[in-house]
Order: structure tokens, then sequence, then C-alpha cells
């Protein structure tokens, strides 16, 4: 057989598809009647009509069942959910692992202006600077420090050189003052030789 559709064919598909739209068109219709009966009555006249107990009386291990069919009205379903997830304490569970508990739009800033080095085009240039210039001025801090523990550590050699030296008496007796041998240049070390030359 070739693929050619026949007039009766395409036909049988048109009838087929204008009942389907009817019976859609049927079924919208009694939804709206429905809705609109429904919305003049009450939710008690509601659950008689429909065989249905009040959702809210309803406890764990009750058949929910019942509530989830089409011609219970929205709110009616809503309803009887909202019961069956507070019955069972393994379905109203609260674990905190849920993404959408957190406030996203308040986070950690406060909703209030965010304060940043952030500089448009030069990034985060100013606050390395600025640690840049903090760590130039710790290391100069350091070396003169160091600088200042080596001067005091040479003024304590030279005094201890000149308590310990025998000439620091006879150079006392002359008249020669400490600090004129401290200003002095250090002494230097002398060698002398077995054969008595220097």
């Amino acid at each position: 057989m070739s693929g050619v559709v026949s007039t009766w064919s395409r036909r049988r598909a048109a009838v087929a598809a204008e009942a389907a739209a009817e019976q859609q068109a049927t079924v919208d219709a009694f939804a709206l009647e429905d809705a609109a009966a429904t919305e003049e009555k009450s939710d008690t006249e509601i659950l008689q009509e429909l065989g249905l107990p009040d959702p809210m009386t309803l406890v764990q291990g009750d058949d929910f069942k019942a509530f989830m069919s089409k011609t219970v009205p929205a709110h009616l379903r809503k309803i009887a959910l909202r019961k069956l997830w507070t019955s069972n304490p393994v379905l109203a569970c609260l674990d905190g692992l849920n993404d959408y508990d957190d406030d996203y739009l308040t986070g950690s800033t406060g909703q209030g202006a965010i304060k940043t080095t952030y500089q448009v085009g030069k990034g985060m240039l100013a606050h390395l600077l600025e640690v840049e210039r903090q760590k130039n001025t710790a290391e100069i801090e350091d070396v003169a420090v160091e600088d200042h523990d080596r001067e005091l550590d040479d003024d304590v050699e030279i005094e201890v050189e000149m308590a310990a030296s025998p000439a620091m008496e006879s150079d006392a007796e002359a008249g020669i003052q400490a600090d004129d041998l401290v200003a002095a240049a250090p002494r230097r070390m002398q060698f002398q030789f077995e054969d008595g030359t220097a």
C-alpha cells in the first residue's frame, strides 16, 4: 500500500477530533457550572454533598485519598493536604535542609550598602597597596630595632673590654675619661711570637 491517505480516512479523523473537542467543551462547561455552584455553597454543604468528613478532623491513619479527586474543590484539597502534613510526624519534621527555607534577600549584608576596597578599573589595588605599605613599615621597624639592639650589644662589649683591661686603671689615673675611650677606636689584637717579635 502507498502512503497516500484517502479522503475517507481524513474525514473519519476530522469527525473524531470534532467529537473530542465537543466532549472537552462539555467537561469545561460542567466544571464552570460546578465552580459557580460551589462558590455559592459553604464548605460544609460541599463536604456533605461529596460525602466527605471535615478535613480538619482527620488524624494520622485516616484516608486522605478521597480529597484528591477532581470533584473536590481546590481549596478543600489544600486544607486536607495541610492536615496530612501536620498529622504525620515524619512528614511534619523540619530538618532544616530545605533550600527554600532561607531568606536570600537579606543574606549577611543586612540589605545595606556594602563597603569594599574594590575600585573600578583598579580592582583591589588600594587594599593591596595598604597591605604592602604596612608590611614595609613593619620591616623597617624590625631593622631599626635590630640595629638598636646591635649598638647596645657593641656598647656593652666595649664596656666589658674596658673594665677587664689593666690599662683602664692607668688611664683613669692619668685623667682620661671613660667616654673618650668609648669614642676611641676598638683595640686591635696583638700577637707575640716565641722569638720575641711582634
